[in-house]
């Protein structure tokens, strides 16, 4: 298709920006009219339905929007006009927050890679609340079932950690489709340690009953080890968790063509490997009792089809996305049709 012939002239001058700096000029100009830029962007990025049905949603397709793109949810009606078959928003936290010092996002472009250390930056789980509220209120929520990942405020001590996820999602409860517990970003201090049993033990049984009968995700991360994935994954089917989404960024820098002392986690093509493991031990360890999202260095049809046939429910993309351009949902859709 025509644009994605011209993305790369679009992405080399995107890609002259500072990478925080071209992805707020985006997001601000789609923020400012998404249904309309999403009326525009439709007929560009043909898509067929493949619907697919994960926790008793009905995505209308298994390539979806990873969250980390659109945190505040500025863009809801736009990102289903590319042919993205469910959107997750987020990372949101309860308290408004700046995030850590910039800067925190860095292009690593010969490995077609990211690396962050972001922080959660976002404003709050009570303005994405308003945000859901005001497109449901407008009749501008798409036909596609947004998510609302939450995560852990920085200035929240790990022991009160339980209380701060359980303000967002009742916040956010009965608006987002979804909640996905967001334990696995290596971006803010003492966070993974959340996913160990005894935490996960308190938080996830207490996010569930804030969620009503809203479905809840947990997201992992690659850098646990095999036994400490299977017993996280035990304990949140344990607990009545509805699926699993694997996996979130690296502090790993397997891959990389060049050595490098950026901090942060670590997305995009060299995640893939690890990624594929990891997604392999959790489908392999729920044995279909409850569905599996994949995530983690996605960029090809064939790949997601990998995915789908190891047993994965759904995928989601992110960095390809900036890599690749807008074309990218709609043409996974087409090759998997």
């Amino acid at each position: 298709m025509m644009i994605d012939l011209t993305w790369p002239a679009a992405r080399s001058l995107l890609f002259q920006l500072d990478p925080e700096t071209a992805h707020e000029l985006t997001l601000r100009m789609l923020g400012r009219a998404p249904t309309t830029w999403a009326a525009l962007s439709r007929p560009l990025f043909p898509c067929p339905p493949r619907p697919v049905d994960v926790a008793g949603l009905r995505f209308r397709g298994p390539v979806g929007l990873a969250a980390g793109l659109d945190k505040d949810g500025v863009a809801i009606p736009f990102w289903p006009a590319l042919g993205f078959g469910f959107v997750e928003v987020g990372t949101v936290t309860a308290h408004p927050q700046a995030g850590n010092e910039r800067p925190r996002l860095h292009r690593l472009v010969r490995d077609r890679a990211i690396i962050n250390r972001m922080g959660f930056n976002n404003r709050g789980s009570a303005e994405l609340a308003n945000t859901l509220r005001a497109l449901k209120e407008s009749g501008s929520w798409p036909d596609v079932p947004v998510g609302a990942n939450i995560g852990k405020s920085k200035i929240t001590p790990l022991d009160k950690a339980t209380a701060d996820y359980v303000t967002s999602a009742k916040r956010l409860q009965g608006l987002a489709d979804w909640f996905t517990v967001n334990v696995s970003s290596p971006n803010t201090p003492g966070l993974r340690s959340l996913q160990g049993r005894d935490t996960l033990a308190e938080l996830l049984p207490a996010v569930l009953d804030a969620a009503v009968d809203t479905p809840v995700f947990l997201k992992l991360a690659p850098d646990l080890g095999v036994e400490a994935l299977e017993e996280a994954a035990d304990l949140a089917i344990e607990v009545g968790i509805h699926g699993l989404i694997a996996t979130n960024t690296t502090i790993g820098r397997a891959g990389l063509s060049q050595a490098t002392d950026l901090q942060g986690g670590l997305s995009g093509r060299p995640l893939w490997p690890l990624a594929r493991r990891r997604i392999q031990t959790l489908v392999e360890r729920v044995a279909g009792r409850v569905p599996v999202i994949g995530v983690g260095g996605i960029e090809t049809a064939s790949q997601v089809n990998d995915l789908l046939d190891l047993g994965c429910a759904a995928v989601q993309l992110y960095t390809a996305f900036i890599y690749e351009g807008p074309g990218l949902p709609s043409r996974l859709h087409r090759e998997l049709a």
